[in-house]
């Protein structure tokens, strides 16, 4: 099970005994939001696309859309979301859980600017009812993230 790999993969964080677990669905950011009791834009969507043979997750805001105009600029191709039998495949995860963590190997994570305007954010935790409270800082450190971006729009 994904959570488990995500637990496990916290732990060398302390953060293991932090992650969340629902009983409601956390699938959507709507329903993230909700189970959370938070809004919308806090919660870290983590978006995975096609890069090449590979894939790369961008974490963004849960009110941000990918802009692909800014997209193709910075990286240089077109975005194509991975397909959902794809999203296993490439990130470990499944759709409604992929988390910027606990990731398959080739995976480079990006996390966008439009969450810097928050302290925390609820990225998922590998399981499509669950998730945790990170800081910018540690979502940063926990994702292992190439760097900061600035793709999305609407936010």
């Amino acid at each position: 099970m994904s959570i488990e790999k995500v637990r496990e993969y916290m732990k060398q964080f302390g953060r293991d005994g932090d992650i969340l677990e629902m009983d409601e669905s956390t699938a959507t950011v709507e329903l993230a939001a909700k189970a959370l009791g938070t809004e919308e834009a806090r919660i870290a969507k983590s978006l995975s696309f096609y890069k090449g043979d590979d894939a790369m997750v961008i974490v963004v805001a849960g009110d941000a859309k990918i802009d692909n105009k800014k997209f193709k600029e910075y990286f240089g191709f077109k975005a194509r979301m991975l397909a959902p039998e794809d999203t296993v495949k490439f990130t470990g995860h499944a759709i409604g859980g992929v988390c910027p963590f606990a990731l398959s190997e080739n995976i480079t994570v990006y996390l966008d600017d439009s969450m810097k305007r928050f302290e925390t954010m609820f990225p998922a935790c590998g399981s499509s009812n669950s998730a945790i409270e990170l800081t910018l800082d540690e979502l940063e450190k926990v994702s292992n993230s190439k760097q900061w971006i600035d793709v999305c729009k609407n936010w």
